[in-house]
């Protein structure tokens, strides 16, 4: 496919719209695992920390191979490339729904994260020479407007097929629509690279290792450590949720879909429109605008989603509207640091900057959030059951105590949300003399 010359505005938004919609599934399919979670732990009678380690193997997976597929990212046509990914997720997470076995759904899982882990440094990618630096923040928010729409379609949809037709079934929704996504990728026009730079540098590059080049720079330290801070709570949120509503609030798989497409899908439309629009304006102001505003957004998230959590069973609507506010404010983030590494690094090293941060993001954040917080709730669940003079802990004994186990597990969240303003408020102090450097070395060397 011949690269396009320049990227029109209407070029611009089409390619955008492909991918919010690979986006889209993207996380609708990573989410079905979410939906039916519980279902599929009691019918093969798992723990909490095995439930939780579905999600790890498919973290871990997509961490390592996103390593090499972003620097592919930054050498061959990314939408051809995204194209292949959307493929094999798709056909993948069709198949987990014929798994017979805890074994054969992990293997499948494992499968689903190597086709995933082509969007994120691929889409970023292309953002970044799709759009000038003073638009790529609300450029971003649109994509990762999949994020918060793929989750809630994924409980809307998932949610019911499981409950008409049992858990399997709902694996098999996505598959015709990635393929038809997976088209549309294909015959995409590829963007110049650095088209939409002040400096127009194409593929040059600073001398020497990529890996070191992009780990040189401090604020990626402190953006790296966000991400798997971020990553942790997101996870967590999105494997226990829905057992948390089932077991604690005592709401049937339909109500729990419904709750958990609000709390935890659409509740990240709003974050992501107004941090978007928000991360630019503040960013337009001063260099660290982007990483001021989301200091601020998770200082609020904290006490939101520890009131949210703390709410006593029965409370469902308390819970929704405490919890809901707290994650659109951690959804602000997104929008905020993503564009950031896009202005940290010149266009040819993007897609590293970008599969280095998910590499952690995802080893330390998103493959650790499921399985603490499943080990977490089976450690106070066999507590609570010793507590009530309940000695030999087999599954039918202690299912009684699931729900109390896990709501404990859950304070992690505002506690790491705390810790990531501070870790954001950091990034802020030094990110304005990095974005200074680049620029000064990209004007150099476009003059040459």
């Amino acid at each position: 496919m011949s690269q396009a010359k320049g990227s029109t505005a209407k070029g611009a938004s089409a390619a955008l719209a492909l991918l919010f919609f690979v986006n889209l599934l993207n996380f609708f399919d990573r989410q079905i695992l979410g939906v039916v979670g519980e279902q599929i732990r009691k019918e093969w009678q798992l723990s909490d920390t095995a439930l939780g380690a579905l999600g790890t193997v498919f973290t871990i997976m997509y961490a390592i191979v996103g390593l090499p597929l972003g620097r592919l990212s930054d050498r061959m046509s990314r939408t051809k490339l995204m194209a292949g990914g959307v493929v094999v997720w798709s056909a993948l997470t069709a198949a987990s729904g014929l798994c017979t076995s805890f074994m054969q759904l992990c293997i499948a899982r494992l499968g689903v994260g190597v086709g995933e882990a082509v969007c994120a440094p691929a889409a970023s990618s292309l953002i970044g020479d799709l759009f000038p630096a003073h638009k790529r923040a609300n450029a971003v928010s649109m994509f990762m407007m999949g994020l918060p729409v793929g989750i809630a379609l994924s409980f809307f949809v998932g949610g019911p097929i499981a409950k008409e037709y049992g858990w399997k079934a709902a694996f098999f929704a996505p598959l015709l629509p990635g393929i038809l996504c997976a088209a549309w990728a294909y015959f995409t026009p590829e963007p110049v690279r650095g088209a939409s730079e002040v400096h127009a540098i194409g593929t040059t590059r600073r001398e020497g290792s990529a890996f070191k080049l992009v780990l040189s720079i401090p604020t990626m330290w402190w953006v790296i450590a966000s991400g798997a801070l971020h990553n942790f709570n997101m996870y967590a949120i999105g494997s226990f949720l829905a057992p948390l509503l089932m077991r604690h609030h005592h709401l049937d798989i339909a109500a729990t879909s419904k709750y958990s497409a609000v709390t935890y899908g659409l509740s990240g439309i709003p974050g992501l429109l107004i941090g978007g629009w928000l991360a630019d304006k503040m960013s337009s102001r001063a260099a660290n605008g982007r990483m001021v505003l989301t200091a601020i957004t998770f200082a609020l998230a904290a006490p939101l989603t520890y009131l949210g959590i703390s709410q006593p069973a029965g409370h469902s609507g308390a819970f929704l509207l405490f919890m809901a506010s707290g994650i659109a404010c951690m959804y602000v983030y997104y929008a905020a640091t993503y564009s950031t590494i896009q202005e940290l690094v010149e266009p040819s090293l993007r897609g590293m900057a970008m599969a280095i941060y998910f590499f952690a993001m995802y080893i330390f954040g998103a493959s650790l959030g499921p399985y603490a917080t499943g080990f977490l709730s089976d450690m106070f669940v066999a507590d609570a059951a010793r507590a009530a003079g309940v000695t030999d802990l087999t599954p039918a004994a202690i299912e009684p105590f699931k729900g109390v186990g896990l709501l404990k597990a859950m304070y992690v969240i505002p506690i790491f949300n705390v810790v990531l303003a501070f870790c954001m408020f950091a990034a802020s102090r030094t990110v304005g003399k990095d974005v200074a450097k680049l620029h000064d070395w990209m004007k150099t060397a476009a003059a040459r």
